[in-house]
């Protein structure tokens, strides 16, 4: 059994939350600079250009890439040998957050209550989906999540019969909803089966794959390959004034779901998609 105290990931999770912030990751820096290289549209080049522009600043001068610096989102692979000592793993997850939005003047966004909206002033707390795995390890991934894109998100309860022409359906209309409400190029995570709450996880977790990357199961990769060529076909384009770069990637991520049931979620994303790992 190995032991992690709480207070390395109440470390690790502060400068997980500043570096996600403020630095975007190599994979989607050569999204966009690719994106650029093969855009036709000369006021899309010139906004991509500007995307481009925005992101050195930020990394350069320690500022955040958006405005917008998101609700805490984390996926955790916790060992099945692991033992956390030292205190609690959830609140060790929050204290790092608390002291990566303060140290890192990072605007504060969540509020405790839907409905009273008065705001925890910290940015917590955070939203944890917990996995337990094999090994000895703890990987800690973040993706701060802005809600101009996350309000453009959309759950369908298909029926089999919809098949996949139905689920294409729901990917290329959440596209065609969000416009530039997104803040396009965006990555599109779809969640397909499992059940109501699964299948939203799914799709949010497909937002940590690196765009280019494509699910092993041929037909799944096939099918992203597709969906993105049609919502890029779109003419949304960056920043939606036009243009044939409206997503940079599509994302799928599937699980085992019932026989009278096709749950499918789309979790849209803005161009700079943040996320980052540490392992422990």
């Amino acid at each position: 059994m190995r032991e992690i105290n709480v207070e390395e990931i109440k470390s690790q999770v502060r400068d997980l939350c500043i570096d996600a912030n403020l630095k975007l990751s190599p994979e989607m820096e050569k999204a966009i600079s690719a994106a650029k290289d093969t855009e036709k549209n000369p006021l899309a080049v010139s906004i991509l250009d500007q995307l481009q522009e925005n992101m050195e600043i930020a990394k350069n001068d320690g500022i955040p890439i958006c405005q917008d610096t998101g609700m805490a989102v984390f996926f955790v692979e916790l060992g099945q040998d692991v033992h956390i000592v030292g205190g609690d793993l959830t609140e060790a997850i929050n204290e790092g957050v608390r002291q990566g939005y303060t140290e890192g003047y990072l605007r504060k966004s969540v509020v405790g209550d839907p409905l009273l909206r008065e705001n925890t002033k910290d940015n917590t707390p955070a939203i944890i989906h917990y996995d337990i795995v094999p090994g000895d390890k703890l990987k800690i991934t973040i993706t701060p999540k802005g809600f101009g894109s996350e309000n453009m998100s959309k759950l369908v309860m298909l029926k089999p019969a919809d098949g996949v022409d139905g689920v294409k359906q729901v990917v290329i209309d959440a596209a065609k909803n969000a416009g530039p409400n997104a803040c396009p190029p965006f990555v599109l995570g779809v969640g397909i089966g499992g059940d109501f709450e699964l299948v939203a996880k799914l799709a949010k977790k497909a937002l940590t794959r690196e765009p280019g990357s494509h699910n092993p199961q041929p037909h799944i990769a096939e099918l992203e390959k597709e969906l993105l060529n049609e919502i890029n076909s779109l003419g949304i384009g960056p920043a939606g004034l036009g243009g044939s770069t409206t997503a940079l990637a599509v994302n799928i991520e599937t699980y085992a779901t019932h026989i009278a049931g096709l749950p499918i979620a789309v979790n849209m994303c803005c161009h700079v998609d943040r996320h980052k790992s540490v392992v422990l």
